[in-house]
């Protein structure tokens, strides 16, 4: 209890400023043993902060699965089109593209809840104009033909979702994307995966695709580094060289992509060597994650390498790896600091070269 005693000043008889604010609120609404339930308020705080940090990053999944539901009353609704459109699935992915842009804008951009309550401004569909939402930096450097896009993985790619939602918008196109042979097999996401061209390779599908002149997303490190890596930002690609065949088979630049923060966001228990070894036996990503933090995410898009036909997979992979890695050091702090992305929504504090 408060020491009536002490008084809220400096000397040998002040009390902390905690203390001193909760007698003075005491006083102010005239109720006694407000430190009381102070101490109680902070100690639910302690037993349910880690539970809703270990629960917000099933929110992305749930928001996944309420887009597969879309989509399927979408196809119910128009599955007499599909006799006669080649385009069908074009307004489901418009609609799918915009909800996930507005939720990259209210959640990891620059202000955007203070500006929501406090103006009449709608969120737009894009970023820009008086709004700083979730941001792509190099746009312009995505060629109209086909491209590789390589990407590092965080530990949940929500970064990806909303750059292909950026792309869709802005371009137009869809950016196929490789996945992983798990994700085939979540109950439900066949029908997202199909709507939104994600495959599972061989090799031969991929070249097909870009022969085709589309554009293909890889993410070579894919669950491992997912799972593995850390805020340190190490890439865990090991000795994989599969992509750079694939380039330079369809004879195709590659375009190298990070996302700041995106390890600020969600975080994986999956360095620890028991679930390392749950990962390389069953491959399957047991491992827990925490997080859904809103920080600040911008989206960079390096110089296209371009095809080479005197340089071998080994030598293209290196230097894909290379020029990740150049945008990592350039726009992320290491190691990454989660109050420090958070604190990034509001202003304009960028990683300094």
């Amino acid at each position: 209890m408060i020491d009536k005693n002490q008084t809220c000043g400096t000397g040998q008889d002040s009390m902390p400023s905690m203390t001193c604010l909760i007698h003075v609120l005491e006083e102010w609404f005239g109720v006694e043993q407000l430190e009381d339930y102070w101490n109680f308020a902070n100690y639910l705080l302690w037993v349910f902060t880690p539970l809703i940090l270990l629960i917000l990053p099933y929110f992305t999944i749930f928001l996944l699965y309420l887009t597969i539901i879309f989509l399927h009353i979408y196809k119910r609704k128009n599955v007499l089109k599909e006799a006669y459109s080649h385009n069908l699935w074009d307004g489901a992915r418009k609609t799918v593209a915009t909800l996930w842009d507005g939720h990259a804008a209210v959640w990891h951009g620059k202000d955007s809840w203070v500006r929501l309550l406090s103006s009449n401004e709608a969120l737009p569909v894009t970023a820009g104009g008086p709004w700083t939402g979730y941001e792509v930096h190099g746009m312009e450097k995505i060629p109209e033909g086909p491209a590789l896009i390589i990407f590092y993985h965080g530990a949940i790619p929500i970064d990806f979702y909303y750059f292909m939602a950026k792309i869709f918008i802005h371009k137009g196109r869809t950016c196929r994307v490789v996945a992983d042979h798990f994700v085939f097999k979540i109950p439900g996401f066949s029908l997202l995966l199909d709507v939104f061209c994600a495959i599972h390779g061989p090799r031969e599908k991929c070249v097909e695709i870009l022969r085709s002149g589309h554009l293909l997303a890889i993410s070579p490190g894919g669950v491992r580094e997912a799972l593995i890596s850390d805020e340190t930002y190490n890439i865990v690609w090991g000795n994989r060289k599969g992509f750079a065949q694939v380039a330079i088979d369809a004879k195709v630049p590659i375009i190298p992509m990070f996302t700041q923060n995106i390890r600020e966001g969600f975080r994986s228990l999956g360095g620890t060597r028991l679930f390392r070894w749950l990962y390389e036996k069953f491959r399957y990503p047991f491992a827990p994650m925490y997080g859904g933090f809103p920080v600040k995410l911008r989206t960079y898009l390096g110089d296209p390498i371009p095809y080479d036909p005197k340089i071998t997979a080994e030598e293209l992979a290196e230097k894909t790896k290379d020029a990740v890695q150049a945008l990592i050091d350039k726009h992320q702090r290491i190691p990454g600091n989660i109050m420090s992305a958070l604190l990034e929504r509001f202003h304009n504090k960028q990683k300094i070269d």
